[in-house]
Order: C-alpha cells, then structure tokens, then sequence
C-alpha cells in the first residue's frame, strides 16, 4: 500500500529553515527517501502545482504496478526546497523540467536545445549523485498572461510589448519570481523591461493566480504553458518573441542509487507517451474541472496500457 503524504510551500520551507538551524536530524519530516530506508522503497516527491501532482501519480502508478514498493511526498512546495531534499535523499525521484534545472544548478547557462541543455545537465546531476532519465517531449515552459480586456488596453500580444507599459502594470506569481534567471530579472535583461508598479506575491500558476487575474488585482499573471486554465478564462498567453527560456523537456530526475533498470524502464514509458497536447488537456481536467489528479494520472496510463 502506497503512502501519501501532502505537504505544503510554508511548511516545508519552515522544515528546512529549522532542520538548516539545528544541523539537521533524524526528525526531519522529508525523510525517507532510499537513503533512509536501506534502498527499498522509491520516495516520490513533487513541487507545489496540479501538473507535478498529476505526473507524480503517474511516476508512483506505474513503479508500483512494476513491484517497487513506492512512498509519495506531494506538494513540498518549489524547486529551492524540493530539489535539496532529493539532493539529501529525503525523496528519491522528482517529475522536473530540465531546463529549469540547469537554471536552478548553474545560473549562468546559456544553453538552450535539448540537446544542449541535456548535454550541460547530465554532469552536474551526476556530481550530486543524481541522473536524469529519457526526457519527453512534453514540454511545459513558464509564461505571461493577461486577460484579453488588459491586452487589448495596453496593446499586449508579445512579452516585448511590455517594455514602457510595465510600470502601469501589476504583475503577479510565485515569489521565486523576483530572483529566477527566466522570471523578472530575466524580463530585464532579454526584453529590457523595467520595474512593474508592483509585485504580488501569489502562487505558480494556481488558484491565487487565476483568482487575482480574473479579479483584476494584477494585470499581469505568471502561468505554465501547459495550463487548461489560459483557454478556459481566454486569457492572451504573451508571445516569447527573443529566447528567455531553455528548453523545458518533462523529464524524471532521481538519486543513481535508486534508479534501478525497473525503476528507469517503468518510467521511460511514460517520458515515450506523453506530449504536450495530452499534458495541457489533462492539466484542465484537474486545475478547471478540478478532477482528482490521481485519478486523472491512473484513467491516462490505462489508456496508453500503462497500468
């Protein structure tokens, strides 16, 4: 029987402040990963928004139909918290993007290919005892969006269209935002955007980003590409009109010492199947039809004959 665990961003975050305080123990609430359990159960983790939870499901689904006994750690809140606890072993396998982890590792990156980015990460995941797994070709990049009042208004069909508008406008997202490499400093450097009116701090891409675009407390909303929520509401997703972005592949990222060759051909099954389209209609069925994102995980890989 599968353990499932649900955090949240805050406590988490508070786990990790106050474990970094104490120098760490052997109460930490992210443990169990292989590390801690002699290298029998696959600890599943995954980040903060309705599209990791759903590939999470997945990942968890199919390695248990393959006999590895699986724990699951949802909803542990963003990358700065997440990916250090697989770094730790706390977790074994995490559903990532491998260009946000190369930005994540190596800040000053400028691959942008697949096939660069792939190339540049698989040294650094190695150092840190990591691997990346087959890479699909499901791609879900971060955008902008507006509503399409706000964008008929100020004239907004491209991200450069921004440029000497943005200080009339509200923009909201994660607070990562402010300090990521593709978020506001980003903005900055590529589309020489300057400072918005101000920055709310919400979430990525989810209910208090939808709810503060709708409502008009911001103008500008930071989104996943992949989102049902962008057609549903008819919100204008901006056009990256100059490379601010890596390529952003969905790929499994885990420790070496729990990627064995059932664990990786489980999961390579899933990377072979799923592409963009598919993950966009299944991101609506839970973040706009607000269906269960284990269920939703399951109905798919039974359709693909996954499980």
């Amino acid at each position: 029987m599968r353990r499932i665990r649900l955090g949240s961003a805050a406590v988490a975050a508070c786990l990790a402040l106050l474990l970094a305080a104490c120098g760490g123990g052997g109460n930490d609430a992210l443990e169990g990963g292989s590390q801690q359990n002699g290298g029998s159960t696959v600890t599943v983790g995954s980040t903060n928004f309705p599209e990791q939870l759903i590939l999470a499901q997945m990942y968890a689904a199919v390695l248990e139909k393959a006999g590895v006994k699986v724990d699951t750690r949802l909803n542990l809140g963003a990358r700065e918290v997440v990916f250090p606890a697989l770094e730790k072993g706390d977790i074994d396998l995490l559903p990532e993007y491998n260009g946000s982890v190369l930005s994540f590792l190596d800040p000053k990156a400028t691959q942008t290919t697949s096939d660069e980015v792939n190339s540049a990460l698989a040294p650094l995941l190695d150092a840190k005892g990591l691997v990346a797994l087959d890479e699909s070709p499901a791609e879900d990049k971060d955008g902008w969006a507006v509503t399409k009042e706000t964008a008929d208004k100020y004239g907004l069909a491209k991200i450069s269209d921004l440029k000497g508008k943005a200080g009339q406008l509200v923009v909201g997202g994660p607070p990562e935002l402010k300090t990521r490499p593709a978020g506001l400093p980003g903005l900055k450097k590529v589309y020489g955007i300057e400072d918005f009116k101000e920055f709310k701090a919400l979430d990525a891409g989810g209910p208090l980003t939808t709810s503060a675009l709708n409502k008009g407390d911001i103008d500008v909303g930071r989104v996943f590409t992949t989102q049902g929520a962008i057609a549903a509401n008819n919100w204008v997703l901006l056009e990256e009109d100059k490379p601010l972005e890596p390529a952003q592949n969905v790929v499994p990222i885990g420790r070496k010492d729990a990627m064995t060759d059932q664990v990786k051909q489980a999961l390579n099954a899933i990377s072979a199947k799923i592409t963009t389209e598919e993950l966009t209609k299944l991101n609506k069925l839970v973040d706009v039809d607000k269906e269960d994102p284990e269920k939703v995980a399951n109905d798919w890989l039974t359709q693909q004959g996954l499980l």
